[in-house]
């Protein structure tokens, strides 16, 4: 391992692909991601499937419906999850969601002047928390939602962003595909 450095910064250089950590199997560029057919959770696990679905309308309320598909948006692009990221775009724009600012939540930070300070701090809390294994939930994020949001609808928020990520979840185990929306 390589170590260099540059004003106080400590720069750690790449492992070599053998030392690292096992990676995911890679698919090929322009196939198609196929899988067998696999489990219906709504079938297999009703009681488990009207849960989420009594969490996800639950969260909502007293919601904002434009923030509501902006966080599903951004965790379903964070996940990598086409099934629900096609679902939240296709309702945000039925709702009536402007077209350029749905292709610049994946880049809200360079973009910041299509969403507003409260959208954006929910955007940030959603990055966070769905990417909670990389160092947590910072407490300058938590402080930024908490300032925009009145607990009750910070509450709501963290309740959607743990529905959205769990709907992922569900969808990518179980190879739901994209355009098929089975609501």
């Amino acid at each position: 391992m390589v170590m260099t450095n540059n004003e106080n910064a400590t720069q750690i250089a790449p492992q070599p692909a053998s030392q690292s950590a096992p990676q995911p199997a890679a698919h090929t560029a322009g196939q198609p991601h196929t899988h067998a057919p696999r489990l219906n959770f709504a079938k297999a696990a009703p009681k488990a499937f009207k849960a989420v679905i009594g969490l996800d309308a639950a969260a909502r309320e007293g919601l904002d419906p434009a923030l509501v598909e902006l966080i599903q948006i951004r965790a379903s692009l964070l996940n990598g999850c086409a099934y629900c990221l096609h679902m939240h775009t296709t309702d945000a724009r039925k709702a009536g969601e402007d077209e350029a600012r749905l292709h610049m939540i994946g880049v809200w930070r360079e973009a910041r002047n299509f969403f507003t300070e409260k959208e954006q701090a929910a955007l940030d809390l959603t990055e966070a928390v769905t990417l909670v294994h990389q160092g947590g939930v910072p407490d300058d994020v938590y402080a930024r939602a908490a300032a925009q949001f009145e607990e009750t609808e910070l509450g709501h928020v963290l309740a959607l962003i743990f529905t959205i990520n769990t709907w992922n979840r569900i969808a990518l185990s179980t190879a739901k595909v994209a355009g098929e929306d089975e609501r």
